[in-house]
Protein backbone atom coordinates (compact mmCIF):
# COMPACT_ATOMS: atom_id res chain seq x y z
CA UNK A 1 0.00 0.00 0.00
CA UNK A 2 2.82 2.39 0.95
CA UNK A 3 4.59 1.64 -2.34
CA UNK A 4 1.41 2.38 -4.30
CA UNK A 5 0.97 5.71 -2.51
CA UNK A 6 4.59 6.64 -3.19
CA UNK A 7 4.15 5.80 -6.88
CA UNK A 8 0.93 7.81 -6.97
CA UNK A 9 2.64 10.80 -5.36
CA UNK A 10 5.57 10.51 -7.77
CA UNK A 11 3.24 10.28 -10.77
CA UNK A 12 1.22 13.26 -9.53
CA UNK A 13 4.39 15.33 -9.10
CA UNK A 14 5.50 14.43 -12.64
CA UNK A 15 2.08 15.47 -13.98
CA UNK A 16 2.17 18.77 -12.07
CA UNK A 17 5.70 19.49 -13.31
CA UNK A 18 4.62 18.66 -16.89
CA UNK A 19 1.53 20.87 -16.63
CA UNK A 20 3.59 23.66 -15.07
CA UNK A 21 6.14 23.38 -17.88
CA UNK A 22 3.34 23.49 -20.44
CA UNK A 23 1.79 26.49 -18.70
CA UNK A 24 5.17 28.21 -18.63
CA UNK A 25 5.63 27.53 -22.34
CA UNK A 26 2.22 28.99 -23.16
CA UNK A 27 2.87 32.07 -21.01
CA UNK A 28 6.34 32.50 -22.54
CA UNK A 29 4.91 32.18 -26.04
CA UNK A 30 2.22 34.74 -25.21
CA UNK A 31 4.87 37.03 -23.73
CA UNK A 32 7.05 36.77 -26.84
CA UNK A 33 4.01 37.51 -29.01
CA UNK A 34 3.14 40.54 -26.88
CA UNK A 35 6.75 41.79 -27.14
CA UNK A 36 6.70 41.50 -30.94
CA UNK A 37 3.28 43.19 -31.01
CA UNK A 38 4.57 46.01 -28.79
CA UNK A 39 7.69 46.51 -30.91
CA UNK A 40 5.62 46.62 -34.10
CA UNK A 41 3.33 49.17 -32.51
CA UNK A 42 6.31 51.37 -31.58
CA UNK A 43 7.85 50.94 -35.04
CA UNK A 44 4.62 52.08 -36.69
CA UNK A 45 4.25 55.14 -34.47
CA UNK A 46 7.88 56.23 -34.80
CA UNK A 47 8.00 55.50 -38.54
CA UNK A 48 5.16 57.98 -39.02
CA UNK A 49 7.16 60.62 -37.14
CA UNK A 50 10.54 60.01 -38.77
CA UNK A 51 9.52 59.10 -42.28
CA UNK A 52 12.02 61.69 -43.48
CA UNK A 53 14.44 63.89 -41.53
CA UNK A 54 13.22 66.82 -43.61
CA UNK A 55 9.82 66.44 -41.94
CA UNK A 56 11.49 67.32 -38.63
CA UNK A 57 13.63 70.22 -39.83
CA UNK A 58 14.32 70.96 -43.51
CA UNK A 59 17.29 73.19 -42.70
CA UNK A 60 19.10 70.54 -40.72
CA UNK A 61 18.27 67.96 -43.36
CA UNK A 62 19.90 70.20 -46.01
CA UNK A 63 23.00 70.65 -43.78
CA UNK A 64 23.24 66.87 -43.40
CA UNK A 65 22.93 66.33 -47.16
CA UNK A 66 25.52 69.01 -47.84
CA UNK A 67 27.98 67.45 -45.33
CA UNK A 68 27.67 64.06 -47.00
CA UNK A 69 28.42 65.60 -50.44
CA UNK A 70 31.44 67.50 -49.10
CA UNK A 71 32.91 64.38 -47.54
CA UNK A 72 32.36 62.32 -50.70
CA UNK A 73 33.95 65.02 -52.86
CA UNK A 74 37.01 65.26 -50.57
CA UNK A 75 37.46 61.50 -50.78
CA UNK A 76 37.36 61.45 -54.60
CA UNK A 77 39.90 64.25 -54.74
CA UNK A 78 42.15 62.75 -52.09
CA UNK A 79 41.86 59.02 -51.33
CA UNK A 80 43.83 59.23 -48.09
CA UNK A 81 40.98 61.26 -46.61
CA UNK A 82 39.00 57.99 -46.28
CA UNK A 83 40.00 57.44 -42.62
CA UNK A 84 38.84 60.94 -41.63
CA UNK A 85 35.34 60.57 -43.07
CA UNK A 86 33.95 58.56 -40.13
CA UNK A 87 35.20 61.12 -37.59
CA UNK A 88 33.73 64.02 -39.53
CA UNK A 89 30.40 62.22 -39.88
CA UNK A 90 30.05 61.40 -36.18
CA UNK A 91 31.13 64.89 -35.05
CA UNK A 92 28.74 66.92 -37.17
CA UNK A 93 27.65 70.35 -35.90
CA UNK A 94 23.90 69.66 -36.05
CA UNK A 95 24.01 66.43 -34.00
CA UNK A 96 22.64 67.84 -30.72
CA UNK A 97 20.02 70.00 -32.45
CA UNK A 98 18.49 67.15 -34.44
CA UNK A 99 18.58 64.92 -31.32
CA UNK A 100 16.64 67.54 -29.35
CA UNK A 101 14.04 68.08 -32.05
CA UNK A 102 13.50 64.35 -32.56
CA UNK A 103 13.09 63.87 -28.80
CA UNK A 104 10.51 66.67 -28.60
CA UNK A 105 8.63 65.15 -31.53
CA UNK A 106 8.53 61.76 -29.83
CA UNK A 107 7.28 63.29 -26.58
CA UNK A 108 4.55 65.17 -28.41
CA UNK A 109 3.36 62.29 -30.58
CA UNK A 110 3.85 59.46 -28.03
CA UNK A 111 3.34 61.13 -24.63
CA UNK A 112 2.51 57.90 -22.77
CA UNK A 113 5.92 56.30 -23.39
CA UNK A 114 9.38 57.29 -22.23
CA UNK A 115 11.99 56.32 -24.77
CA UNK A 116 15.61 56.85 -25.80
CA UNK A 117 16.83 56.54 -29.36
CA UNK A 118 19.94 56.49 -31.49
CA UNK A 119 20.46 56.87 -35.23
CA UNK A 120 23.51 54.77 -36.11
CA UNK A 121 25.53 55.06 -39.30
CA UNK A 122 25.92 51.70 -41.01
CA UNK A 123 27.15 52.49 -44.56
CA UNK A 124 28.82 55.26 -46.54
CA UNK A 125 29.51 53.93 -50.07
CA UNK A 126 30.65 55.87 -53.19
CA UNK A 127 30.02 54.85 -56.81
CA UNK A 128 32.53 56.67 -58.98
CA UNK A 129 31.48 56.64 -62.63
CA UNK A 130 31.39 53.11 -63.98
CA UNK A 131 34.05 51.87 -61.59
CA UNK A 132 33.40 49.18 -58.99
CA UNK A 133 31.87 50.15 -55.67
CA UNK A 134 34.29 51.83 -53.30
CA UNK A 135 33.10 51.18 -49.73
CA UNK A 136 34.32 54.02 -47.61
CA UNK A 137 32.46 52.92 -44.54
CA UNK A 138 30.48 49.75 -43.78
CA UNK A 139 30.03 48.22 -40.33
CA UNK A 140 27.62 46.29 -38.20
CA UNK A 141 25.48 48.48 -35.94
CA UNK A 142 27.53 49.81 -33.02
CA UNK A 143 26.50 52.49 -30.55
CA UNK A 144 29.88 54.16 -31.09
CA UNK A 145 28.69 54.92 -34.64
CA UNK A 146 25.84 57.01 -33.29
CA UNK A 147 25.01 60.04 -35.40
CA UNK A 148 22.12 61.37 -33.27
CA UNK A 149 20.25 60.47 -30.10
CA UNK A 150 20.99 59.87 -26.41
CA UNK A 151 20.81 56.07 -26.29
CA UNK A 152 23.82 54.71 -24.39
CA UNK A 153 23.71 51.08 -25.57
CA UNK A 154 21.97 48.90 -28.13
CA UNK A 155 21.62 45.96 -25.71
CA UNK A 156 17.97 46.60 -24.81
CA UNK A 157 17.07 48.53 -27.96
CA UNK A 158 15.26 47.28 -31.04
CA UNK A 159 15.52 48.31 -34.68
CA UNK A 160 12.71 50.54 -35.86
CA UNK A 161 13.78 51.08 -39.43
CA UNK A 162 16.71 51.62 -41.82
CA UNK A 163 17.09 54.85 -43.79
CA UNK A 164 18.77 54.37 -47.18
CA UNK A 165 19.69 57.56 -49.02
CA UNK A 166 21.32 58.20 -52.42
CA UNK A 167 22.95 61.41 -53.54
CA UNK A 168 24.57 62.34 -56.84
CA UNK A 169 27.39 64.82 -57.20
CA UNK A 170 30.19 66.07 -59.45
CA UNK A 171 33.81 66.48 -58.49
CA UNK A 172 36.73 67.94 -60.46
CA UNK A 173 37.62 64.41 -61.55
CA UNK A 174 34.29 62.73 -62.30
CA UNK A 175 30.66 62.26 -61.43
CA UNK A 176 29.80 60.06 -58.46
CA UNK A 177 26.87 58.57 -56.55
CA UNK A 178 26.72 58.30 -52.77
CA UNK A 179 24.81 55.54 -50.93
CA UNK A 180 24.23 55.96 -47.17
CA UNK A 181 22.39 53.81 -44.65
CA UNK A 182 21.32 54.91 -41.19
CA UNK A 183 19.49 52.73 -38.64
CA UNK A 184 17.10 54.02 -35.98
CA UNK A 185 17.18 52.10 -32.67
CA UNK A 186 14.75 52.77 -29.86
CA UNK A 187 14.67 51.66 -26.21
CA UNK A 188 11.40 52.11 -24.33
CA UNK A 189 11.95 52.65 -20.62
CA UNK A 190 10.26 49.92 -18.50
CA UNK A 191 8.94 48.22 -21.62
CA UNK A 192 8.93 44.85 -19.80
CA UNK A 193 6.45 46.18 -17.23
CA UNK A 194 4.28 47.60 -19.99
CA UNK A 195 4.15 44.20 -21.72
CA UNK A 196 3.50 42.38 -18.42
CA UNK A 197 0.64 44.76 -17.59
CA UNK A 198 -0.92 44.01 -20.96
CA UNK A 199 -0.89 40.30 -20.18
CA UNK A 200 -1.74 40.65 -16.48
CA UNK A 201 -5.01 38.74 -16.85
CA UNK A 202 -3.27 35.82 -18.56
CA UNK A 203 -0.55 35.76 -15.87
CA UNK A 204 -3.18 35.86 -13.13
CA UNK A 205 -5.13 32.91 -14.52
CA UNK A 206 -1.92 30.96 -15.21
CA UNK A 207 -0.63 31.44 -11.66
CA UNK A 208 -4.08 30.90 -10.18
CA UNK A 209 -4.56 27.62 -12.06
CA UNK A 210 -1.10 26.30 -11.12
CA UNK A 211 -1.47 27.29 -7.45
CA UNK A 212 -4.97 25.80 -7.37
CA UNK A 213 -3.68 22.57 -8.90
CA UNK A 214 -0.80 22.37 -6.42
CA UNK A 215 -3.14 23.17 -3.50
CA UNK A 216 -5.61 20.49 -4.57
CA UNK A 217 -2.72 18.05 -4.99
CA UNK A 218 -1.44 18.75 -1.48
CA UNK A 219 -4.95 18.45 -0.02
CA UNK A 220 -5.52 15.18 -1.89
CA UNK A 221 -2.18 13.72 -0.79
CA UNK A 222 -2.79 14.76 2.82
CA UNK A 223 -6.25 13.20 2.70
CA UNK A 224 -4.81 10.04 1.15
CA UNK A 225 -2.08 9.78 3.78
CA UNK A 226 -4.61 10.48 6.51
CA UNK A 227 -6.95 7.81 5.16
CA UNK A 228 -4.07 5.35 4.96
CA UNK A 229 -3.08 6.17 8.52
CA UNK A 230 -6.66 5.72 9.70
CA UNK A 231 -6.86 2.44 7.80
CA UNK A 232 -3.61 1.25 9.38
CA UNK A 233 -4.82 2.31 12.81
CA UNK A 234 -8.09 0.49 12.29
CA UNK A 235 -6.25 -2.64 11.19
CA UNK A 236 -3.90 -2.44 14.17
CA UNK A 237 -6.81 -1.88 16.50
CA UNK A 238 -8.69 -4.92 15.23
CA UNK A 239 -5.53 -7.05 15.34
CA UNK A 240 -4.40 -5.95 18.79
CA UNK A 241 -7.45 -5.08 20.90
CA UNK A 242 -7.75 -8.74 21.92
CA UNK A 243 -4.16 -8.67 23.10
CA UNK A 244 -4.79 -5.53 25.14
CA UNK A 245 -7.76 -7.19 26.85
CA UNK A 246 -5.74 -10.25 27.80
CA UNK A 247 -4.11 -8.60 30.81
CA UNK A 248 -7.27 -8.24 32.93
CA UNK A 249 -8.72 -11.42 31.45
CA UNK A 250 -5.56 -13.39 32.36
CA UNK A 251 -5.69 -12.04 35.89
CA UNK A 252 -9.36 -12.96 36.17
CA UNK A 253 -8.71 -16.45 34.77
CA UNK A 254 -5.84 -17.13 37.16
CA UNK A 255 -7.74 -15.73 40.15
CA UNK A 256 -10.83 -17.80 39.29
CA UNK A 257 -8.74 -20.95 38.92
CA UNK A 258 -7.10 -20.34 42.29
CA UNK A 259 -10.53 -19.86 43.87
CA UNK A 260 -11.43 -23.36 42.77
CA UNK A 261 -8.87 -24.71 45.22
CA UNK A 262 -10.46 -25.79 48.52
CA UNK A 263 -7.53 -24.61 50.65
CA UNK A 264 -7.91 -21.08 49.29
CA UNK A 265 -11.65 -21.04 49.88
CA UNK A 266 -11.06 -22.17 53.45
CA UNK A 267 -8.50 -19.38 54.01
CA UNK A 268 -10.57 -16.28 54.57
CA UNK A 269 -7.74 -13.77 53.98
CA UNK A 270 -6.61 -15.35 50.70
CA UNK A 271 -10.20 -15.69 49.58
CA UNK A 272 -10.92 -12.03 50.29
CA UNK A 273 -7.72 -10.93 48.50
CA UNK A 274 -8.63 -12.91 45.40
CA UNK A 275 -12.22 -11.64 45.40
CA UNK A 276 -10.85 -8.11 45.72
CA UNK A 277 -8.49 -8.74 42.79
CA UNK A 278 -11.31 -10.15 40.66
CA UNK A 279 -13.48 -7.17 41.51
CA UNK A 280 -10.76 -4.71 40.53
CA UNK A 281 -9.94 -6.51 37.28
CA UNK A 282 -13.62 -6.82 36.40
CA UNK A 283 -14.02 -3.10 36.94
CA UNK A 284 -10.93 -2.42 34.85
CA UNK A 285 -12.19 -4.69 32.08
CA UNK A 286 -15.54 -2.92 32.05
CA UNK A 287 -13.86 0.46 31.85
CA UNK A 288 -11.13 -0.47 29.37
CA UNK A 289 -13.29 0.62 26.47
CA UNK A 290 -13.65 4.00 28.17
CA UNK A 291 -9.88 4.28 28.06
CA UNK A 292 -9.90 4.07 24.27
CA UNK A 293 -12.54 6.78 24.15
CA UNK A 294 -10.56 8.89 26.59
CA UNK A 295 -7.56 8.75 24.22
CA UNK A 296 -9.51 10.87 21.75
CA UNK A 297 -9.52 13.72 24.27
CA UNK A 298 -6.85 16.20 25.32
CA UNK A 299 -5.72 16.32 28.91
CA UNK A 300 -7.90 19.40 29.55
CA UNK A 301 -10.99 17.54 28.31
CA UNK A 302 -10.60 14.43 30.49
CA UNK A 303 -13.06 14.34 33.36
CA UNK A 304 -11.26 13.02 36.44
CA UNK A 305 -13.08 11.50 39.37
CA UNK A 306 -10.57 12.39 42.05
CA UNK A 307 -10.44 10.93 45.52
CA UNK A 308 -7.98 10.86 48.41
CA UNK A 309 -5.70 7.84 48.42
CA UNK A 310 -2.62 6.70 50.31
CA UNK A 311 0.07 6.44 47.68
CA UNK A 312 1.95 3.42 49.03
CA UNK A 313 -1.19 1.32 49.52
CA UNK A 314 -2.38 2.40 46.10
CA UNK A 315 0.89 1.37 44.42
CA UNK A 316 1.05 -1.97 46.27
CA UNK A 317 -2.42 -2.91 45.00
CA UNK A 318 -1.32 -2.17 41.42
CA UNK A 319 1.88 -4.19 41.87
CA UNK A 320 0.01 -7.16 43.41
CA UNK A 321 -2.41 -7.30 40.48
CA UNK A 322 0.46 -7.03 38.03
CA UNK A 323 2.36 -9.87 39.69
CA UNK A 324 -0.60 -12.22 39.32
CA UNK A 325 -0.67 -11.67 35.53
CA UNK A 326 3.16 -11.63 35.23
CA UNK A 327 4.55 -14.09 37.80
CA UNK A 328 7.92 -14.38 36.02
CA UNK A 329 8.72 -10.67 36.34
CA UNK A 330 10.76 -9.72 39.40
CA UNK A 331 9.48 -6.49 40.94
CA UNK A 332 11.49 -4.62 43.55
CA UNK A 333 10.14 -1.60 45.41
CA UNK A 334 12.07 1.19 47.10
CA UNK A 335 9.53 3.54 48.61
CA UNK A 336 11.17 6.59 50.17
CA UNK A 337 7.75 7.91 51.17
CA UNK A 338 5.43 6.85 53.97
CA UNK A 339 1.63 7.17 53.86
CA UNK A 340 1.65 10.06 51.39
CA UNK A 341 -1.87 11.30 50.71
CA UNK A 342 -2.67 12.16 47.12
CA UNK A 343 -5.80 13.46 45.43
CA UNK A 344 -6.23 11.69 42.10
CA UNK A 345 -8.39 9.62 39.80
CA UNK A 346 -7.73 6.10 41.01
CA UNK A 347 -8.91 4.26 37.92
CA UNK A 348 -7.15 6.39 35.33
CA UNK A 349 -3.84 6.56 37.19
CA UNK A 350 -3.95 2.82 37.88
CA UNK A 351 -4.35 2.18 34.17
CA UNK A 352 -1.55 4.63 33.36
CA UNK A 353 0.94 2.93 35.69
CA UNK A 354 -0.09 -0.53 34.46
CA UNK A 355 0.48 0.70 30.92
CA UNK A 356 4.07 1.58 31.80
CA UNK A 357 4.57 -1.84 33.46
CA UNK A 358 2.98 -3.69 30.54
CA UNK A 359 5.15 -1.70 28.15
CA UNK A 360 8.27 -2.91 29.98
CA UNK A 361 7.10 -6.54 29.67
CA UNK A 362 6.42 -6.09 25.95
CA UNK A 363 10.02 -5.07 25.40
CA UNK A 364 11.65 -8.07 27.07
CA UNK A 365 12.29 -6.95 30.62
CA UNK A 366 12.93 -9.53 33.36
CA UNK A 367 12.91 -7.24 36.37
CA UNK A 368 11.36 -3.91 37.33
CA UNK A 369 12.35 -1.49 40.09
CA UNK A 370 9.70 0.90 41.38
CA UNK A 371 10.79 3.80 43.54
CA UNK A 372 8.96 6.75 45.12
CA UNK A 373 10.20 10.04 46.47
CA UNK A 374 8.81 13.39 47.54
CA UNK A 375 10.47 16.60 46.46
CA UNK A 376 9.12 20.18 46.33
CA UNK A 377 5.54 18.97 46.83
CA UNK A 378 5.93 16.61 43.87
CA UNK A 379 5.26 12.91 44.38
CA UNK A 380 7.68 11.08 42.08
CA UNK A 381 7.25 7.52 40.82
CA UNK A 382 10.23 5.96 39.04
CA UNK A 383 9.68 2.75 37.06
CA UNK A 384 12.94 1.20 35.85
CA UNK A 385 13.19 -1.93 33.68
CA UNK A 386 16.02 -3.98 32.16
CA UNK A 387 14.41 -4.41 28.74
CA UNK A 388 15.85 -3.74 25.29
CA UNK A 389 15.65 0.01 25.78
CA UNK A 390 14.57 2.77 23.44
CA UNK A 391 16.75 4.70 21.01
CA UNK A 392 17.23 8.34 22.04
CA UNK A 393 16.03 9.43 18.60
CA UNK A 394 12.61 7.90 19.42
CA UNK A 395 12.12 9.60 22.80
CA UNK A 396 10.25 12.59 21.36
CA UNK A 397 7.76 10.24 19.63
CA UNK A 398 7.04 7.88 22.51
CA UNK A 399 4.05 9.80 23.84
CA UNK A 400 2.45 10.45 20.43
CA UNK A 401 -0.91 8.87 19.76
CA UNK A 402 -0.69 5.51 17.94
CA UNK A 403 3.11 5.52 17.91
CA UNK A 404 4.77 2.17 18.52
CA UNK A 405 8.51 1.57 18.69
CA UNK A 406 9.63 -0.39 15.65
CA UNK A 407 12.52 -2.79 15.27
CA UNK A 408 13.62 -2.65 11.66
CA UNK A 409 10.49 -2.53 9.53
CA UNK A 410 8.43 -4.69 11.87
CA UNK A 411 6.40 -4.10 15.02
CA UNK A 412 7.58 -7.01 17.11
CA UNK A 413 5.34 -6.14 20.05
CA UNK A 414 1.59 -6.00 20.04
CA UNK A 415 -0.19 -2.84 21.04
CA UNK A 416 -2.40 -0.02 19.87
CA UNK A 417 0.16 2.71 20.29
CA UNK A 418 -2.15 4.29 22.88
CA UNK A 419 -0.51 3.15 26.10
CA UNK A 420 2.16 5.81 26.61
CA UNK A 421 -0.01 8.47 24.95
CA UNK A 422 -2.66 7.65 27.55
CA UNK A 423 -0.06 7.81 30.34
CA UNK A 424 1.01 11.27 29.18
CA UNK A 425 -2.57 12.55 28.92
CA UNK A 426 -3.59 11.24 32.34
CA UNK A 427 -0.47 12.59 34.09
CA UNK A 428 -0.99 15.98 32.45
CA UNK A 429 -4.63 15.93 33.54
CA UNK A 430 -3.31 15.55 37.09
CA UNK A 431 -1.07 18.61 36.46
CA UNK A 432 1.97 16.36 36.48
CA UNK A 433 4.76 15.40 34.09
CA UNK A 434 6.17 12.18 32.67
CA UNK A 435 9.66 11.73 31.23
CA UNK A 436 11.76 8.86 29.93
CA UNK A 437 15.47 8.06 30.11
CA UNK A 438 16.63 5.20 27.93
CA UNK A 439 19.04 3.93 25.32
CA UNK A 440 19.19 0.79 23.22
CA UNK A 441 20.29 -2.22 25.26
CA UNK A 442 20.19 -0.31 28.55
CA UNK A 443 16.57 -0.60 29.62
CA UNK A 444 14.31 2.37 30.34
CA UNK A 445 13.33 4.58 33.26
CA UNK A 446 9.95 6.32 33.31
CA UNK A 447 9.61 9.16 35.84
CA UNK A 448 6.08 10.27 36.76
CA UNK A 449 5.65 13.40 38.91
CA UNK A 450 2.30 14.38 40.42
CA UNK A 451 1.60 17.30 42.76
CA UNK A 452 1.18 15.95 46.27
CA UNK A 453 -1.04 18.88 47.33
CA UNK A 454 -3.73 19.77 44.84
CA UNK A 455 -6.66 20.09 47.26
Amino acid sequence: MKKKINLLILFSIVVIVALSAMQFYLVKTTYDHKVVQFHNEIRYKIAKITNDYSDIDATIFNKKDLLYKQLATKYILEKKYKFQIKTDLLQNDFKSELTRKLQLEFEREIPNLKLDFAIVLNKFVIYEGSKSIDTIYSEKPFIKNKLYGDLATLDNAFLVRNYVGTTSGTSLKSDYKLLTEDALYVSVIDWEMIVLKRMALILFFALFSILTLITLFIIAIKALIKQKKISDIKTDFINNITHELKTPLATLAISTKILERKDIRDNGQHFDNLVSTISRQNQRLQQLIDQVLTNSLGETEIELQKEKIVSETFLHSIIDDFKIANPNIIITTHFKTIKTTLFLDKFHLTTAILNVLDNAVKYDCNSIIIQTSLHNNQFNISIQDDGIGISKSKHSLLFDKFYRVEQGNLHNSKGLGLGLYYVNQIVKAHQGTVAVMSDLGKGAVFNISIPSKVY
